[in-house]
């Protein structure tokens, strides 16, 4: 039985392979060639990607991006869908699921809402569960650069706090919205917002994510 990490990988793969390499992204500075070959590296070079947290590293893992974003596209594509080389952690099931499940869904929004007359996507409850979970655990980490208080609440009343303060903006939407939107995408994510509207603006020209 595939995970959702699996099921995501997948999806990712084929989108990639659908929009050709030159496709738009919501990664600023990205295109769908460079978006695959940040997916390759993370993976396959860790001594490289640890430079997207470890800014001493950054340069090196600018370095080796460029050098994967310059092989072939169909190449690029070939190596997500087939996944992590076996000693890889990520070749783990465990790890795969723990790590790549938000991962995979946020860049293949990434892909599909840059595109002209996107769609949003249907989520089964029990993906929407498994996004929810994951974004409870995280939403203080995602939120931490929130300049106002920011709470996540689903249509159904559950809620996870970004940002403990005052004024606070309640953001309403089902889990993969809130996940996009605690991302950073925040244009491109279906979410309503309350609160005051110099709280909503100040959010709004915030930096969300990691």
């Amino acid at each position: 039985m595939s995970t959702h990490a699996q099921r995501e990988r997948l999806l990712l793969a084929d989108l990639l392979e659908t929009v050709g390499p030159n496709a738009p992204t919501l990664c600023t500075g990205w295109r769908s060639q460079d978006l695959a070959a940040h997916v390759v590296v993370r993976e396959r070079r860790s001594d490289a990607a640890a430079g997207v947290v470890f800014k001493p590293l950054a340069g090196r893992l600018e370095r080796v991006q460029a050098e994967f974003a310059a092989k072939p596209y169909e190449e690029l594509i070939q190596l997500i869908r087939t996944g992590p080389p076996r000693l890889s952690p990520f070749s783990l099931k465990p790890v795969d699921e723990a790590a790549n499940t938000v991962e995979f869904y946020i860049h293949t929004e990434d892909v599909r809402r840059a595109q002209p007359e996107w769609t949003p996507r249907t989520l089964d409850p029990v993906f929407a569960d498994a996004l929810w979970s994951r974004l409870e655990r995280t939403a203080r980490l995602l939120g931490r650069k929130a300049p106002v208080g920011l709470v996540l609440r689903r249509p159904d009343g559950r809620t996870a706090v970004a940002q403990r303060g005052a004024p606070v903006v309640t953001a309403t939407g089902e889990p993969g919205e809130l996940l996009v939107f605690a991302f950073g995408r925040m244009d491109a994510a279906k979410v309503q917002l309350e609160g005051e509207g110099t709280a909503i603006a100040k959010l709004k020209a915030s930096s969300l994510g990691i």
